[in-house]
């Protein structure tokens, strides 16, 4: 399934933390960020949480949820959380059939010409009406929260 803006994303439940489900329609109403990111504790998926949580309160300010998604465990999410204090909720995308997969962003790399199974670092900002309203594919870490920011202040404004 390929996303376009203006279209709704399918309502997948993914788990937080603490073991709840939560989709995106428990934000109905809200500008919503979900960040999907390969995996806890590595360099850039780090970088990348750490600068959405510095601009958390910019985020929250403007009206906008932050949500950041990849296939692991709550548990790894809840120390991921706690090590490097974060402000952004994180979710824990199913193993197999979960919202990844259904965005076509839970895909084949190749790396070393290894292949395997892992998260295309996508962005999507969701308006308040539940619409799509913008998607950054095969993000780079350096300034993107910013600029995610940046369109989610003007969203609406």
């Amino acid at each position: 399934m390929t996303l376009a803006p203006g279209e709704t994303l399918p309502d997948i439940a993914l788990i937080s933390p603490d073991g709840e489900p939560v989709r995106p329609s428990d934000f109905a109403g809200k500008k919503l960020v979900l960040f999907f990111y390969p995996k806890d504790d590595t360099p850039g998926c780090t970088t990348e949480n750490k600068d959405f949580s510095t601009l958390a309160d910019r985020f929250a300010a403007s009206g906008t949820v932050l949500l950041g998604i990849s296939k692991d465990t709550p548990q790894k999410h809840q120390r991921f959380i706690d090590k490097h204090g974060l402000k952004s909720a994180l979710a824990t995308d199913a193993e197999t059939g979960g919202l990844s997969d259904a965005l076509g962003i839970w895909t084949e790399k190749s790396m070393y010409g290894r292949s395997y199974m892992g998260m295309e670092r996508t962005t999507i900002l969701i308006g308040s009406d539940g619409r799509i309203a913008r998607i950054w594919n095969k993000v780079k870490v350096k300034g993107h929260a910013a600029e995610v920011l940046a369109a989610a202040t003007a969203l609406n404004a």
